[in-house]
């Protein structure tokens, strides 16, 4: 019934930036932004490290195709991290208003 996703932004205003734009077009009913980040990663044969911002995104997880599609469309990286989940439990009230906040018409 729902999905969180994660992905990584280069700063908080770009996250806030996203994050508003999704959940305004109700393909997301929440982005949590979670700053302090440091990754440490290769990137074309080089170890690359950064600063970060985290998001997890709180989507119906029947709307995953379009929220990739979306997210992959305004994110700023050539390889973005989009990593869904499926939790093995969520309180039934959240899961309920995680789907009615992305319901059309709302």
């Amino acid at each position: 019934m729902t999905r969180f996703v994660l992905t990584s932004l280069p700063d908080e205003a770009t996250a806030a930036d996203i994050v508003h734009q999704l959940v305004a077009e109700k393909v997301a009913a929440c982005g949590t932004i979670i700053p302090g980040a440091r990754s440490i990663y290769n990137w074309k044969g080089s170890i690359e490290e950064a600063k970060e911002v985290v998001v997890i995104f709180k989507i119906p997880k029947a709307n995953f195709s379009s929220f990739e599609k979306e997210l992959r469309e305004i994110h700023p990286y050539e390889v973005p991290e989009i990593v869904a989940f499926d939790p093995a439990a969520v309180c039934h009230a959240y899961a309920e208003w995680i789907v009615s906040s992305c319901a059309a018409g709302e």
